[in-house]
């Protein structure tokens, strides 16, 4: 399965495709940017390795486990990678959330919007998902900010984990 490539949405300027181990060096530059350090955490992919193992183990173990799962996100006109939006089920949240991540220099020019608001659609629409939430850092003011515009309202503080950090829940 690792080389199949499953378009899930278009936008717009975007195409939602499924993670391949192909993405390894993307998802590499991704989970080190200093921003998804500070707000999501260090997940300990330093390597093209550990790349390919965190795309197997996560995302891709996901798509066979649910059918759905974080979703590569590329520019729709150049096929260039931007970063990642999806629907994610975590151990420790009742529902499944709405999580995506992009590098900086695609920030702010409405790409998580764009896909955050395709993917609730397709959550609700051809997934018969009943509720989608989502989490943040307390300190991710902008992805706070993106999640009200979704539609979705801060609910309360949870754990995720053993150990895990407080997060905000919306809903």
């Amino acid at each position: 399965m690792a080389g199949t490539v499953k378009q899930v949405l278009e936008t717009d300027r975007l195409t939602l495709r499924w993670l391949t181990a192909d993405d390894s060096a993307f998802i590499l530059e991704l989970l080190n940017d200093p921003g998804w350090l500070q707000f999501i955490g260090d997940k300990g992919v330093h390597t093209l390795e550990d790349a390919r193992g965190y795309l197997l183990k996560g995302p891709i173990d996901m798509y066979g486990r649910l059918g759905f799962g974080l979703y590569l996100t590329e520019l729709k006109e150049s096929g260039v990678p931007i970063g990642i939006c999806g629907l994610i089920k975590r151990d420790g949240l009742e529902d499944v959330d709405v999580g995506f991540a992009f590098l900086p220099q695609f920030r702010t020019k409405g790409y998580a919007y764009e896909s955050a608001s395709a993917v609730m659609v397709y959550g609700k629409d051809v997934l018969k998902l009943e509720r989608i939430v989502a989490v943040t850092s307390p300190e991710n003011h902008n992805a706070a900010r993106l999640l009200e515009k979704l539609g979705l309202r801060f609910r309360q503080m949870v754990t995720l984990g053993t150990g895990g950090a407080e997060m905000k829940l919306f809903g």
